[in-house]
């Protein structure tokens, strides 16, 4: 199933800039994570392929902490269509991703693990992140 929230005010959003870094740049629950360097518009299939990921190498070990949802829906006008005619229809929703922002965090697992499993989700991301830890050892 896919992420989505339950319900929205409107169906529709504007695109906006994404400007800035993020405000929640630091380990909150795990020992382990994974932070974005660049931003960016995280789609809710990105995120599962990401987490399938993480559980396939952690052997479902361990607890992990999604810090990211998925709450802006995204449009798209139906192919071969003349310019003009509004806006498209829904078709999915993205998580906006600040630089910084702490994505996935992990506990209860080696240190090894960890950085092997964040290496192998993070080829699912569409930005560049960095494994990070409590200790400070990355």
């Amino acid at each position: 199933m896919a992420l989505m929230p339950k319900r929205v005010k409107f169906r529709k959003q504007q695109r906006g800039r994404i400007k800035g870094k993020s405000h929640s740049s630091t380990l909150n629950f795990g020992e382990y994570g994974l932070k974005a360097l660049e931003s960016a518009w995280m789609s809710d299939k990105q995120i599962e392929a990401a987490r399938v990921a993480l559980m396939r190498e952690t052997g479902r070990t361990g607890k992990l902490w999604i810090r990211v949802f998925p709450d802006k829906p995204v449009t798209k006008q139906p192919a071969e269509t003349r310019m003009g005619k509004g806006k498209g229809s829904p078709v999915g929703w993205v998580a906006v991703v600040k630089k910084g922002r702490i994505i996935f965090e992990m506990d209860g697992v080696p240190h090894d693990m960890a950085r092997e499993a964040f290496r192998l989700s993070a080829h699912k991301l569409p930005m560049k992140t960095k494994f990070i830890s409590r200790g400070g050892r990355s």
